[in-house]
């Protein structure tokens, strides 16, 4: 039988206070955890997990300045070429070197690399027929790149030369971000290649990596093609506290099966959360004149609802300070705002010296709850080409 309580063994329920509140710390940090990451687009049961290629990385990647475009990589008219012979005429805008396209927020024309300057005399008429002296406009100048499907973000030129893909690559970032207070973590993005398959692990941590409050892992696999990356499973996992949720995609020529049994039609170049970043790493190396202030790249991407495009606008050039060197980026943001309850947005920062590769993401739910992920050491490689 227990006796009455003393005064020393009341002594710790004087405290109720203090227990209380670091239980409500817990739960409050749990529940900020998973509402900072969480997509709100609802889950589904998964397939089994994607199995992670094994490499080593043995080097790191220096920051270099980066190649030079040539007229080979330029997005440029796959119509036949057709000569101008027309001296008197002035050349036209489209028909000036790419470094003098005009860097706007409006739509530009990119640089005609495949047309030569006018002759500085014209032959006879007799020399070449009067139709070639009067060929249509739509012949004689580059695409324009415009608010409308962008075809540069979904296939390469025809003309472009093989892009030679980078080895497996390991990113290490540092997670800052907010809500309703400061969170920190780490995160991880990495590509790796093996042939022509490819695979892209994405993982974050919220929280000591001893204890994280939170891991969210996303991975997509399939292969290399002219597209650029052609995703065929993507694969996600969350954990917070003691909940665990898995959800899967598959993608088909034409349609991409999403999570509890949905589907969709697909579209050519669609990408997942885990391969986009590197999908916009690709178009930006195979056709750097994209990458320049007032440019807009389109991208189909499936989210676990609905597959659909979006829209990013090349904003500005920007010096970030990491803690390994100061790095030269343009940035990148999507056209649609994050709003409470929507789709979470991703604006990025790209870095032509070091490969294109994204030095930093910021994420953002609202305007008050985001993650920032900062690139803190310089990327690590394999030795494989």
């Amino acid at each position: 039988m227990v006796g009455p309580l003393t005064p020393a063994r009341r002594a710790p329920l004087r405290r109720p206070g203090v227990l209380l509140t670091a239980c409500v710390v817990v739960l409050a940090h749990l529940w900020v955890a998973d509402e900072l990451l969480e997509d709100r687009l609802g889950f589904g049961a998964a397939k089994d997990a994607i199995r992670r290629m094994e490499v080593a990385y043995v080097r790191e990647l220096a920051l270099a300045a980066p190649p030079e475009p040539t007229a080979a990589r330029a997005t440029i008219s796959t119509r036949p070429k057709r000569r101008r012979v027309a001296a008197a005429k002035p050349p036209t805008p489209a028909s000036a070197p790419a470094s003098a396209v005009p860097a706007t927020p409006e739509p530009v024309q990119l640089a005609q690399v495949e047309s030569p300057p006018p002759e500085p005399a014209a032959p006879s008429p007799a020399a070449e027929p009067a139709s070639a002296m009067a060929a249509p406009a739509s012949e004689v100048v580059a695409p324009t790149v415009s608010a409308g499907p962008s075809p540069p973000a979904s296939a390469p030129a025809s003309t472009a030369q093989p892009f030679d893909w980078p080895p497996s690559t390991r990113l290490a970032y540092t997670l800052a971000g907010n809500y309703r207070g400061e969170v920190q973590g780490d995160a991880t993005v990495e590509w790796i290649r093996v042939g022509t398959r490819y695979q892209v692990h994405l993982e974050a941590l919220v929280g000591p990596p001893f204890a994280p409050i939170l891991m969210r892992r996303v991975s997509s696999e399939g292969e290399l093609s002219e597209r650029g990356l052609t995703p065929q499973r993507f694969a996600g996992e969350q954990r917070v506290a003691f909940r665990h949720r898995r959800w899967a995609m598959q993608f088909e020529p034409e349609r991409v099966k999403l999570p509890e049994g949905r589907e969709a039609a697909s579209m050519p170049g669609v990408q997942d959360e885990a391969s986009l970043f590197v999908q916009l790493t690709w178009i930006f190396t195979t056709q750097p004149q994209l990458l320049r202030v007032g440019q807009m790249i389109e991208v189909p991407l499936a989210l676990p609802r609905r597959v659909e495009v979006w829209q990013y606008d090349v904003v500005g050039e920007e010096l970030l300070r990491l803690p390994f060197a100061e790095v030269p980026t343009m940035h990148v943001k999507p056209r649609r705002a994050a709003r409470p309850g929507g789709d979470m947005t991703a604006q990025m920062w790209f870095a032509p010296g070091l490969q294109y590769l994204p030095v930093r993401i910021l994420i953002h739910q609202d305007a008050q709850t985001f993650v920032d992920l900062t690139l803190q050491r310089p990327p690590q490689q394999s030795a494989q080409r």
